[in-house]
């Protein structure tokens, strides 16, 4: 076959004004290749919304919170509980009760239950770690799950921060004597419910928080205590009152003597039958 003579072609060879050309628009397409992704993912920041735990508040109480900040089912907090992997200790077994700590907290579009409880537990664990937390702590013998259960029982038991000192001293007095603490808070976290009228019948309910009939703390903290009452749970007020009776608003009365504090419960009682029930409430041995 024949083939056609074709000459060789010159290459074509750019100028040096043409090789700069050239050369700044590789550059800005490649800028332009950067940039659109940029510009796309580089919204304004958002502002996260605020989830805030109140002091006392107990963990169905926050579960049921969270669930309706991030607009989840009810029960969805709850069930994340066990594969949230919390920092809690090993006497917790688990149970994140006494370790959600009360707190305003962030809530963005990538908050979950999980991160949300991760976060409470964490900042628990460092309000206990603070050094006059812990060293009051290991000054009384008790472990900081033990200072977040006595913590628990003077949130619930105490009517104003001012009586956080002495309702701890109370407890403290009651254990050093193995006199059972007679905290009707724990009966009403036993029955699911927060009352200030506890009969007797109550107070005989078959229940490890059952602290009438059982000596030393309840097994677990009771609700999410405060620093405030970590605090006086580690350094309680000097005093030797082994009871103590709310009569009315603003009128808790401390006794070091059982026939003191019959006056004082005698009072309470009086002033509910006229003014109804929930006038006060009364401490242990109040009944």
């Amino acid at each position: 076959m024949r083939h056609e003579y074709r000459p060789p072609q010159r290459r074509s060879r750019l100028t040096r004004r043409g090789r700069l050309a050239l050369f700044l628009g590789t550059l800005i397409a490649i800028g332009a290749a950067v940039l659109i992704p940029i510009l796309r993912g580089g919204e304004a920041p958002q502002t996260p919304r605020t989830l805030l735990i109140p002091e006392g508040w107990r963990a169905p109480q926050v579960y049921a919170a969270v669930d309706r900040e991030l607009k989840l089912p009810p029960g969805s907090t709850k069930a994340a509980v066990p594969t949230a992997g919390l920092a809690l200790p090993a006497e917790a077994k688990g149970n994140p009760e006494g370790y959600l700590f009360p707190a305003t907290y962030p809530v963005t579009s990538s908050s979950t239950p999980a991160t949300l409880l991760a976060h409470m537990v964490r900042t628990a664990n460092e309000k206990l770690a603070t050094r006059a937390v812990a060293d009051g702590g290991r000054a009384h013998g008790m472990t900081p799950y033990q200072t977040a259960t006595l913590a628990s029982i003077i949130e619930a038991e105490a009517e104003s921060r001012a009586d956080m000192g002495r309702v701890a001293r109370v407890v403290h007095n009651r254990l050093a004597k193995s006199m059972p603490l007679q905290m009707d808070s724990t009966i009403n976290y036993a029955l699911n419910r927060s009352t200030l009228d506890t009969t007797l019948s109550d107070t005989r309910i078959d229940s490890p928080f059952n602290t009438y009939e059982r000596q030393g703390l309840p097994p677990t903290p009771i609700d999410s205590p405060g620093l405030q009452a970590m605090a006086a749970a580690v350094a309680p007020t000097p005093g030797d009152w082994l009871f103590f009776v709310t009569v009315k608003q603003g009128d808790t009365r401390f006794s070091a003597t059982y026939e003191e504090h019959k006056k004082h419960v005698a009072e309470f009682n009086r002033l509910r039958v006229n003014a109804g029930p929930r006038t006060g409430q009364a401490g242990p041995a109040g009944k």
